[in-house]
């Protein structure tokens, strides 16, 4: 890979990681709109790395006590009762579907699932979905308050976003708004729940990223840098815009870049493959 592209896909990773718009899908359309070719599953899963380091500072305040109540909780009975012994379960519970999911189907992740016909439909129908989430949630659930039936379904939602174009905050959000979760706490649950996730498959696909004729190790590094820089911005303005905002221009950006890359391959503009 260039320099170039190694520093535009770090901005891009940055940029689309946290917002409910597919960083997997940009990062397929610009690597095959701007240098013709497919970057490959890989380099998503380690540039991730740097957005998650950002997720883990931003919240570290609340990660620590997560994970300090959870192994208090696993000697103290009494603290199995709070709220927070609770929370850190169900991000346990909730990465176990992705996971499982992920393994099973890891070769047509990289493979099939990168089609831009089927990143095209998914942005298009999952935007829709969130949409009308946005519609008809009750948006009254706070953290606290989530259930281990919500966690199993938030987990499963998380493992739709094996697909491209999906969107891991994407998919989580969309179902905790159904859930009738608030806005501002789908969207902090989200980032809490990919944490487990996310790492876990950078790790894995490490030394598949510098296969072939993929980046060099100082590029992942400098491409894994800026998406944590990019990254740790765009988390404390999507907290900061959902707070106020609907996710509705989310909604439209997905249909009408879904819209968009339909008619490009339709014209044969673009290779899906």
């Amino acid at each position: 890979m260039t320099w170039l592209e190694v520093i535009v896909l770090g901005i891009v990773q940055g940029l689309t990681e946290f917002l409910p718009i597919s960083s997997s899908a940009h990062l397929r359309i610009v690597s095959e709109v701007f240098f013709g070719r497919d970057a490959g599953a890989a380099f998503t899963a380690v540039t991730q790395l740097g957005t998650e380091v950002a997720v883990l500072v931003y919240f570290a305040r609340d990660i620590g006590r997560l994970a300090a109540t959870w192994f208090r909780g696993i000697v103290r009975p009494q603290v199995r009762a709070t709220p927070d012994y609770r929370l850190a379960w169900l991000v346990i519970i909730g990465t176990i579907p992705i996971g499982l999911l992920g393994y099973v189907f890891e070769s047509q992740i990289q493979t099939a699932a990168r089609n831009l016909w089927l990143i095209a439909t998914t942005l298009v129908v999952f935007g829709l979905l969130l949409g009308l989430a946005e519609m008809v949630g009750r948006q009254r659930i706070e953290l606290h308050q989530l259930k281990v039936p919500d966690g199993v379904l938030l987990g499963f939602a998380q493992a739709m976003a094996l697909i491209p174009g999906v969107s891991r905050s994407g998919a989580t959000v969309t179902a905790g708004l159904f859930l009738g979760l608030t806005r501002a706490t789908a969207v902090r649950y989200s980032f809490l729940l990919a944490i487990p996730a996310v790492v876990a498959s950078g790790i894995f696909q490490l030394s598949d990223v510098f296969a072939g004729d993929g980046p060099t190790v100082p590029q992942m590094v400098v491409a894994t840098v800026i998406a944590f820089v990019i990254g740790y911005a765009s988390i404390a303005w999507l907290l900061r815009y959902v707070e106020r905002h609907s996710v509705y221009l989310f909604v439209w950006y997905r249909v009408v870049l879904g819209v968009v890359l339909f008619v490009a391959l339709s014209a044969g503009w673009i290779a899906a493959t």
